[in-house]
This record gives structure tokens, C-alpha cells and sequence, in this order.
């Protein structure tokens, strides 16, 4: 049994395909499906189901899976473990981001974090959450900066900063022309532009009110077909008035056009909160503290930051 092996099952029990599982390996079909065969054959047992064009876990495969997940996290531990501070800071750190993150914060922050620690390499990933909080349990990413709430087991949890949500809206909405803070209400007749599923910050514009939810707007005879892959697709389709929708503050100082407007919420703002996590076997402190010295030299009105 290998660290390798165990890589490729957990990469197919992701994808449940194989061909999408070895691409994420960087190795061919063959060599992966060689490799899972060689530890069922070891283990005594099936752990995928194969069956034309599908694949699915056996019972005792997820439980095998879960575990292997636990190995990979644990291998990182003996590198880890000969890191003090100073080695650290002068080693490569993989972190990632989510897609709606990355864009916005990371060219802000790295030029100030080449700064404060020039010795510091960062190799940078963007990612869906739920990708993110994988490979930084498996050892793939040394941390990631995501937004809240997520599945936080075996993980340490930093709080970076909240980010309140604006209304985007096309600059002839009647909204816009006013330029007064709006109401949920004021906007539950407009179609709401929505990332697809998959990226958390759909689920953080869902809970700022049930009237910008699909199903609701179809049953209110407001059409619905469009949902974006990133937020700048999202911010053309606004700019050509085909609906309106939520923007994080950070995403308002990259956009220099005047044919989209920017609102901020009437009464309690919503926000979102961004967070940096590692694995509680990383020595997290040396990369927290220069993120956080970074985002305290580039302050936005819209962040408000957090110790």
C-alpha cells in the first residue's frame, strides 16, 4: 500500500470517474486503474463498484476512503513537524482560494505580502469550497481562504474578515437612478442572477432573503434562466439588464464602468465572513499573521477586520 494508491482512490471517490481522477493525478487511466487494482488485490476486497460509464464506492470502500483521507492529512505531519517559524517563512506555502475570493483579495494582498516576508513563496489555487477543504486535509494545500459556514473537522479555523454584500443593479434601474439604500423588498420583482451550484456565495445571496430563491420567483412568474459560472459573467448580464444581483465589497473597486451600481442594503448589512483554514498540524501562525498585516495595509471600506 502507497501514499500514491491511496491518492488515486480518494481522487476517484471525488470524480466517481476515472478518467477525470487521473487527470486530477497527472497520471494516465491505465496507470491509476493499475494502481487501485493493485490495493484491492493487497486489501482483499472491492472498493468501487464499475459498471459501463458509472462508478460507485462499496460499503466497505467508503469507509476505506474516509480513512485514507485521515493517512494523507497525517503524512504531511513529519514535514510539518521539522518546520519551525523561520523555516517556514522562507519555504513555499500552497494556499487556495475559493472563485469568488481569489480574484478580489489576492492581487491586493500579495504585493504586501512579498513585502513583509520576501523569503516567502506562495503557489496559488482557486477552487470550489468543498475542493479546498479536501486537499487541505489531504495535504495537497497548506491552507485556504474561504467564506463561512463550512464543514470545519480536523481543521484550524482563522477568522480574517467580514465582507458586506451590495445590490448590483443596471445603472437605468429606477433603483439605481435613486441611489438610496435598498430594501430586500424593493428588489423581489427583479430576476436574480445567481452563480451556479457549487460555489458557496450563491447559498450567502439565498440567505439574505427567500424572495431571491428561483423556485420562489418562478411561482411569482419572474423568470429565472441564467446562472453564471463567475462573478464577472454575472456582472456583464447586469451591465445589459437582464436582472440584478449581489456583489461582495471587494468586487465593487474592480469594476471601473458606470453602467452598473452599486447599493448598499437598508438597515442591517449583510455580510459574509472569510476565514483562513489549516490543517491543525500546520504551523499556521507565520502565514496568518503576514495575511492579516497584509489586509491591514489594504483596507477596504467594505472589510471590516478581524483578530
Amino acid at each position: 500500500m502507497t501514499l500514491t494508491e491511496l491518492r488515486y482512490i480518494v481522487a476517484v471517490a471525488r470524480e466517481l470517474h476515472f478518467g477525470r481522477a487521473a487527470e486530477a493525478c497527472d497520471v494516465s487511466q491505465p496507470t491509476l486503474s493499475v494502481g487501485i487494482k493493485k490495493l484491492e488485490d493487497e486489501l482483499g476486497c472491492r472498493i468501487f463498484e464499475r459498471g459501463t460509464g458509472e462508478v460507485h464506492l462499496t460499503t466497505v470502500g467508503r469507509r476505506i476512503v474516509d480513512q485514507a483521507l485521515v493517512v494523507l492529512e497525517q503524512s504531511t505531519v513529519i514535514h510539518e513537524l521539522a518546520r519551525d517559524a523561520d523555516t517556514e517563512l522562507a519555504s513555499a506555502v500552497h494556499l487556495g482560494a475559493i472563485f469568488t475570493i481569489a480574484p478580489y483579495l489576492l492581487p491586493h494582498i500579495l504585493p504586501q505580502l512579498r513585502r513583509v516576508a520576501p523569503g516567502m513563496r506562495w503557489l496559488i489555487q482557486e477552487n470550489y469550497t468543498s475542493r479546498l477543504l479536501e486537499q487541505v486535509r489531504s495535504g495537497e494545500l497548506d491552507c485556504a481562504i474561504v467564506a463561512e459556514p463550512i464543514d470545519a473537522a480536523h481543521l484550524s479555523v482563522s477568522p480574517l474578515y467580514d465582507e458586506a454584500l451590495f445590490v448590483a443593479l443596471p445603472s437605468a434601474h429606477p433603483l439605481a437612478q435613486r441611489g438610496t439604500p435598498v430594501h430586500p423588498a424593493d428588489i423581489r420583482d427583479d430576476p436574480m442572477l445567481l452563480l451556479g451550484s457549487g460555489h458557496c456565495f450563491r447559498e450567502h445571496v439565498l440567505a439574505v432573503s427567500p424572495e431571491f430563491s428561483p423556485l420562489v420567483s418562478e411561482r411569482r412568474g419572474i423568470r429565472h434562466n441564467f446562472e453564471g459560472t463567475s462573478l464577472e459573467t454575472i456582472r456583464y448580464m447586469v451591465a445589459s439588464g437582464l436582472g440584478i444581483t449581489l456583489m461582495p465589497a471587494l468586487a465593487l473597486a474592480a469594476d471601473p464602468r458606470a453602467d452598473v451600481v452599486y447599493l448598499p442594503f437598508a438597515g442591517m448589512t449583510p455580510k459574509r465572513r472569510v476565514v483562513l483554514i489549516c490543517r491543525k498540524s500546520f504551523n499556521r501562525m507565520p502565514v496568518l499573521e503576514r495575511i492579516r498585516q497584509a489586509l491591514r495595509q489594504e483596507a477596504h471600506a467594505g472589510l471590516e477586520l478581524l483578530d
